[in-house]
């Protein structure tokens, strides 16, 4: 990333409070081959000398895996329910208890999490990236279109 985009972040994470989330990350230990070792431009009386903060690794394949895994379980299954010529309801049993596994009740939220649909949110507090009718208008500047 360029400096003048890691200033706006640093900047942008300041005002969201959420540097103390991000400072929590390890300090990155190597530089890209071709980079001069030099002061992060993060680095400064506003970051306190501290340095940038690294993102988070890619998740682990292990979590890949065991779904690879578990694809492949149900498809064997599937064909030998299919060869006992019970493969659509084995089918339809599955679809069932995945919708039912893929639901969360609200009482299995983690704390602070917030739901999808803001009515269920502690003063229908909507998710970030809530697209409302106020926000829309003013992005259309509602107004008569003019000469008409």
């Amino acid at each position: 990333m360029s400096a003048a985009v890691e200033q706006r972040l640093a900047r942008f994470r300041a005002a969201r409070g959420t540097s103390s989330a991000a400072a929590r990350l390890p300090p990155r230990s190597e530089e890209p081959p071709g980079k001069a070792a030099a002061p992060e431009a993060s680095e400064g009386p506003d970051r306190g000398g501290q340095p940038r903060p690294v993102p988070a690794a890619t998740e682990p394949a292990r979590p890949l895996l065991v779904l690879a895994l578990k694809v492949v379980l149900w498809a064997v299954l599937l064909a030998l329910f299919a060869e006992l010529e019970l493969g659509l309801p084995f089918f339809v049993v599955s679809l069932l208890y995945w919708m039912y596994a893929g639901t969360r009740g609200p009482g299995e939220r983690r704390p602070g999490e917030l739901s999808a649909y803001s009515v269920f949110n502690p003063g229908c507090t909507p998710i970030a990236g809530t697209l409302t009718a106020e926000q829309l208008e003013r992005e259309l500047h509602y107004r008569p279109a003019a000469g008409r």
